[in-house]
């Protein structure tokens, strides 16, 4: 039974990282192969995606290596990454998979509030920031104010990550929101 555990954590942990390459490499169209293992491997090390140590880099090249071969991506003549058009069906996939968050059977009376600031520059980043939030079931407070119910900490780390907006966005856990009567409907969290 141990070994079975230990299969399906290591296929979790090969498509969370499959999702946080594809994702980095589709955010910015294109990527240095040496630039994708800065970026991504300190986060997946503190998501326990991949385990800390030396072999973080090869761990992180071998799955691009795999994602190459399977042709989700593929190198230009400048020795950059860019998605296929199949990496980029495989990427709407992995991010509707990663969309369902777990739900605790018990609320813990805990709000879990985002706020984020991405520039106009950025303006795709943002919409696919709001569309994913709205697929995970977020509810909008305001215009960059998002509320969930129920603990999503790896799930934020995994957003930031992939979409490069560390800086940009806010993760709060708070008590209590003025007003939330309205939340704790929309949420199922008090009868009607």
């Amino acid at each position: 039974m141990v070994g079975l555990e230990e299969k399906v954590r290591k296929r979790i942990r090969r498509k969370d990282l499959r999702r946080a390459i594809l994702g980095a490499i589709g955010v910015a169209g294109m990527l240095s192969l040496a630039v994708v293992a800065p970026n991504v491997i300190g986060a997946l090390g503190k998501l326990g995606i991949i385990s800390p140590g030396k072999r973080q880099r090869e761990i992180v090249n071998r799955a691009r290596d795999r994602l190459v071969d399977s042709g989700f991506l593929k190198r230009d003549e400048f020795g950059y990454l860019r998605l296929t058009v199949k990496g980029k069906y495989e990427l709407e996939k992995l991010e509707q998979e990663g969309a369902q968050l777990k739900k605790p059977k018990r609320w813990d009376g805990k709000w879990r509030v985002l706020i984020f600031d991405i520039p106009e520059q950025k303006r795709t980043v943002r919409n696919k920031v709001r569309l994913t939030l709205v697929a995970a079931g977020f509810q909008k407070l305001q215009q960059s104010v998002w509320v969930y119910p129920y603990p999503c900490e790896d799930f934020i780390a995994l957003l930031k990550t992939d979409l490069f907006i560390n800086k940009n966005l806010v993760y709060i856990v708070t008590d209590e929101i003025e007003g939330d009567l309205f939340l704790q409907r929309r949420f199922g969290l008090v009868g009607k």
